[in-house]
């Protein structure tokens, strides 16, 4: 062999390992998400939507180098049970969805990372040291301050100020409901309001003592952020059905129907939950992470649900 073709023959023989990892597919990493609706529910789909737009827009595809795990909640069983199917599949990082989930999610485990959104009070009920500094495997978005929650009963006031008497429907499992509650204790007496707190975790109950508080005049409610967003067309069919003007903490409610709402955007918090679960996957730790507040909040209003009940929407709300 010449020597010109002896080491053109080395050159290539070189090159050959650098080609082989050229080709090698990439590393495929696993996600478990724990939602707190039904697969079938369009609010549950429109929020996956916006947090895998979020991870395809750093570079994640599912099956190139993504893989994601999905499980239902709706009652404790459910989250405790998804909870732990997913963990006993190693994932390499789970998203809670919610206050139950993130519970669940945190009982199964403790050692692989857990991004959570929508939770109202990470550390009033434990989840993480403080907001700054969460330590250990969790971090993520909370939903709120409870100074917003002020903003649902002045809204009330503002589109039917003959309310008088207000049934609050609330969770009072959910560690975030003592204050909601507190922020509204505060405002009821600026405005002169009642308040009639009703346990909304039993739809039956729920008919129940609404039809009951519907009895006299001058009434009004208002749903607090607390776990219940799987029964909302049952509590804006409730109020339309008793003529109540209600105040709701999330936008999907006006979409369904309701009257009118004030809160955070909800999906905008999976979209951002793409960008920690980024971070983490590439070696982030979560307890490093600070927890996120919301940055998008929205008034929304139904004008179709206010002229069936006999209400002008002032134009300060509308704009």
């Amino acid at each position: 062999m010449r020597r010109r073709d002896f080491i053109a023959a080395i050159g290539s023989a070189a090159a050959w390992p650098v080609a082989a990892h050229a080709q090698k597919p990439e590393r495929v990493r696993r996600i478990g998400v724990l939602m707190n609706l039904s697969a079938g529910d369009p609010e549950a789909q429109t929020r996956i939507a916006a947090f895998m737009q979020g991870l395809q827009e750093l570079g994640w595809a599912v099956g190139r180098n993504l893989r994601v795990d999905y499980r239902w909640g709706g009652d404790p069983d459910r989250y405790r049970i998804g909870a732990e199917e997913l963990v006993a599949l190693a994932p390499d990082l789970v998203l809670a969805s919610t206050t139950p989930a993130l519970a669940a999610a945190r009982l199964a485990t403790r050692t692989i990372p857990i991004v959570f959104v929508n939770v109202v009070d990470p550390v009033g009920a434990g989840f993480v040291e403080s907001l700054a500094q969460p330590g250990g495997n969790t971090t993520g978005f909370t939903l709120f301050e409870y100074g917003t929650t002020g903003k649902l009963l002045e809204l009330l006031k503002q589109v039917a100020p003959s309310v008088a008497r207000i049934a609050v429907l609330q969770n009072p499992s959910e560690p975030s409901v003592r204050g909601q509650l507190d922020a509204l204790k505060a405002g009821a007496a600026s405005f002169g309001v009642s308040l009639s707190l009703i346990d909304a975790r039993d739809t039956v109950e729920t008919e129940h003592a609404l039809a009951a508080f519907a009895g006299s005049a001058k009434g009004g409610l208002i749903v607090l952020a607390s776990g219940l967003g799987k029964h909302r067309d049952l509590f804006i069919a409730l109020a339309a059905r008793h003529s109540l003007p209600a105040v709701y903490p999330f936008p999907y409610y006006v979409s369904a129907g309701g009257l009118i709402c004030y809160g955070p955007d909800s999906v905008d918090q999976y979209r951002r939950a793409a960008g920690y679960v980024d971070r983490i996957l590439k070696g982030g730790v979560p307890g490093n992470l600070p927890v996120q507040m919301p940055i998008k909040y929205s008034l929304t209003t139904n004008l179709k649900t206010a002229k069936a009940l006999g209400l002008t929407i002032p134009e300060e709300v509308i704009e």
